[in-house]
Parts: C-alpha cells; structure tokens; sequence
C-alpha cells in the first residue's frame, strides 16, 4: 500500500462537518475522482441529498448515533481505519482481522465554540464542546505519513481544486503542513473551551491562557529592515479589526505601520462626530473633529504640520473626494477610514507609495493587552470606554462652563492615547499642543505648550489634560501661565490639596476625572 516519494493517493474520504455547504463541495470534488466518501450523521444526509453517493458511519460501526448524538464516530472501525499504518505488517493483520477499511482523508469542521457572536447559555455551550471530531482530527494529523487531513471547513474547497488538479495525490509535506496547521486549530480550539468554563472572576486572566495565534498579513520588515515580522490574529476567532482590513493601494504593511495603525483607528471612533487623527510613532501629532472629514482632517494637521509629514491619517467617517485630494497635498504613510467614495479612491491611488486601508468601523469588545517583555508575557484588560464622563466633578471654586466641560471631554480622550508622561492642550475642535513620553509630568507640560507655539497656535483660553495626577503644582503652573484656564485630570495625589489651591489661586477651573490612563 506504500506509494513512491512520499505520495499518497486518496481513496476513502471521511468527513464529518458542523457547516454543510462546504463539505458537499468537498464530496462533490472527491466523487469527480472517484473517492469513496464516508459521512456523519447529517453531513451524509446533505451530501447525498446532491445525488453523491455516500456510506454513513452508522454502517462501519454498526451503531446509530448514541447520547442524543454525542456519540457518532468514536469506534474501532474509524479509529483504526484512521490510525493503522499503512506499511505495518500488524496494522494491517488487525485491519483485516476486524474488517475495517482505511481512510486516506479525514476532514472535519467542529462544532462552533464559541463563536464570538454566540450568545448562548453555559449548558448550551457545552453542548457545544466537540469530542469525536477534535479525536477524528488529532488522529489524522497524528498519522499524516498515511491521512491527509482537514481540520476547518474554510480549508474543504481550496484543497478539493488542489487535489483534482493532482489527480487526487497529496504530497508528504502537503500532509505534513495540514496536520501542523490541525494542531494548531485544536489547541486554539481547546484553549477557547477553557477560557468560557473557567470561574467568572478569572474569565479575562485564568490561571493558564491558551493563546494560538493564525498568521495574518505578509509584513514588509519588522522594526527595523534587517528584523522579520507577521502579523497573528487569534485562530479560530472571525478576523476583526486589523485582521479585517482590506488594502488598495501602496507598498505591504510594515510592523510600525501597523502599531500606528492599531491608534489610527481606535483613537476616531472615540468621537461621535467626524474625527481624524494623525499618527507618528505610536503617538499622535495631531486630533480634530468637525462637522465633515475634511474639516476635522484639518484641525488635527493644523496641530503639528511638520510632524505630520510622513504620518499615518485615521478618519471614523467615509472619505470623500475634498478630503482625498487635502491628503494628498503632503506625504503620508498611511491613510485609514471604514469607507472611500469612489471618487477619493480613484485620487488617492494616483499616489502610488500610499497604503490606502479600509477597516469595519468598530472595535472588538473584551479585547486583552498583550505585551513581550523578558522571559513572559504582561496580559491586562484593554482600557475601553470612559464611565467617568457621568461622574466628572469641579475640585475647585471656578466650575467649568458647558463648552470648557465638552472641550475637556475632548482633550481627556485625546489624552490617552499620548505616551506617558502625557499632557494635551486642546480647545472643543483640535489638540493645539502635545506633550508625550517625558520623564517628569512638568516636561510634558513644557512640551506641550513648546509645541503649540511651534506651530503658532493660540494657548490663552484652551484647556489641559494630564493623563494621571499632578503630582506637584509645577506642572499646572506652566499650563496656566500659557493662558489655560480649565484642566482635567485624575486626581489621587497626596498633593491633591496642594494642586487645588494653586488652581484656585490662579483662577482656573480643576475638573478631577477618578480614573488614569497611563499608556506606556
């Protein structure tokens, strides 16, 4: 039963799938080569209601579904069919023995737990936990010298095109990455079971975490030209945000694009109205908001032009023609929005460096923070959301009016987003100066104002943020100096009394938001 060179013929196919369209197409593709093909349950109802023939597991094992289904294709008779070695003298003896049939190909698509938009109760979700298919799948990938295996429907049509044209022949090292990219699948798989039944208060961080990642976009470089780099999104999960962007113009993504890019579109969805905001090095050098892209494109580049050259531009609104032809007016990396008008499209492709990346417009909820640091992993909850906005509250004698209070909203959500120390000046529309990864929160505030009058913006009757505490009076004294008259910031200090009355005596309004946002 050895073949040369490591290739193997298909002869009996097993399949056994939870999404029927593609394993018919899967038998469709088997049949046209004459592949016997052995099915499950309902998968063999739905593939012989197209007129294919096909022999139902129930007639190997001599059983009928058992457990309401639970148990269909855990038996000798598959088991062995799948794991005997085809060039053993005793596999074989025992296959004969028992009169049980090899297969050649096993492909399975699981159950789905848990999809991300699954909402289902705990019971039903371990309904849901598949046991005869990840063991038809672990056995296959186990034994690839002799069984090709499929262990995801996503796989069943690409590899039915790619065996015909073969002659139904797979190579070893065909089979050998199948299995490979099986394990995987499994691990993922079984990673996700654990995290959904693990205690409620652990759900986000368990005692052990699963992480199987798929390999995504092809990266030009990582940090540098001389490292390798990939991007990985969770197996097993529907691509969401960078995993389901679409590119239509310019070079491959390099690494730091993509981690400006993660900023680039998270920060715009922030605003309900339209925003856009520019990106160098993970921190942004400029964020607007306006009545349409154009204007708010406008306010964010007025921040810091010069930064903005060779930026990465981010919009929470379609780009429109106008909007299109202002980007173009100066050079830039990267533009992102979750739709393009026709015609802005047609103009920016006439840039041909320019990534032009459409994205869905929505973050991912429950997301984790993944960081590498030496020797493990640093995991945390992603800081989403800002519940403090119900609760903000004046420490000081000076109340904010209705536009400094909307104005502050603004710059606290600018504000976390900049690299601690973190310090934004802002008025309701722009961020006029940014601050961002100093060592002490006064430099950042030096910054800041630097910053602003680099660009020849006006400071006198803006507002401030401080992405955490003052931790001394200093660094408000410089804001206020340069004519800001109202400021938020966590508060927490033991300094707080001190920093209140110098916001008192200089006639400002200190709004205390009871949460940080550091970002390192």
């Amino acid at each position: 039963m050895t073949e040369p060179s490591g290739v193997r013929t298909i002869r009996r196919a097993l399949i056994s799938a939870w999404r029927k369209k593609e394993a018919v197409e899967l038998a469709k593709y088997l049949d046209s080569v004459g592949v016997r093909v052995v099915a499950s349950g309902g998968t063999a109802t739905a593939i012989s209601e197209v007129g294919i023939t096909v022999e139902r597991v129930s007639v190997a094992t001599g059983f009928d579904n058992l457990l309401g289904g639970r148990v269909k294709t855990l038996h000798p008779a598959v088991h062995a069919g799948i794991l005997a070695r085809r060039d053993d003298a005793r596999d074989l003896a025992d296959l004969k023995a028992g009169g049980i049939e090899p297969f050649d190909l096993v492909a399975v698509d699981l159950y789905p737990f848990p999809e991300p938009d699954l909402e289902i109760s705990q019971d039903e979700a371990i309904e849901l936990i598949d046991i005869g298919g990840v063991a038809l799948i672990r056995g296959a990938a186990k034994n690839f010298e002799y069984v090709v295996v499929l262990s995801n429907a996503s796989q069943f049509v690409e590899f039915g095109v790619e065996m015909v044209k073969a002659g139904g022949k797979v190579s070893r090292e065909r089979r050998r990455q199948l299995a490979a990219e099986a394990f995987q699948y499994t691990a993922g798989y079984d990673g996700r079971i654990a995290s959904r039944l693990s205690e409620a208060d652990q759900a986000l961080l368990p005692d052990s975490l699963a992480l199987t990642l798929t390999r995504g976009l092809e990266l030009r470089y990582g940090e540098n030209p001389h490292q390798t780099g990939a991007f990985y999104y969770p197996a097993g999960h529907s691509p969401a945000g960078i995993a389901a962007i679409t590119q239509y113009g310019g070079k491959p993504l390099s690494f730091t694009n993509l981690l400006d890019l993660d900023i680039a579109l998270r920060l715009p969805l922030e605003f309900a109205q339209p925003a856009a905001a520019i990106l160098k090095h993970t921190t942004p050098c400029g964020i607007g908001v306006g009545s349409n892209p154009f204007e708010a494109l406008g306010n964010a580049r007025s921040t810091d032009p010069q930064s903005a050259f060779g930026g990465i531009i981010g919009f929470n609104r379609e780009v429109d023609l106008v909007t299109a032809e202002a980007v173009r007016e100066w050079f830039v990396e990267v533009v992102a929005a979750p739709a393009y008008h026709k015609d802005a499209l047609a103009v920016l492709k006439k840039s041909k460096n320019l990534r032009i990346i459409e994205y869905s417009g929505s973050v991912p909820a429950g997301e984790r923070d993944f960081r590498s640091i030496l020797g493990g992993m640093l995991v945390q909850e992603h800081d989403q959301g800002f519940p403090e906005f119900g609760e903000l509250r004046a420490a000081t004698q000076r109340q904010p009016d209705g536009a400094q209070l909307e104005a502050l909203k603004f710059a606290w959500i600018a504000v976390r987003y900049v690299k601690s120390n973190a310090i934004v000046i802002a008025d309701g529309s722009r961020t006029i100066g940014i601050g961002a990864g100093q060592m002490s929160r006064v430099d950042a505030a030096h910054l800041a104002v630097w910053k602003a009058r680099q660009a020849g913006l006006d400071t006198v009757g803006a507002v401030a943020a401080s992405d955490a505490f003052f931790p001394f009076r200093d660094g408000l004294d410089v804001l206020v100096d340069a004519g800001v008259n109202a400021v938020i910031q966590p508060g927490g200090s033991v300094k707080d009394p001190e920093v209140i009355a110098a916001a008192d005596e200089r006639g400002v309004a200190m709004v205390f938001a009871g949460r940080r946002h550091f970002r390192h």
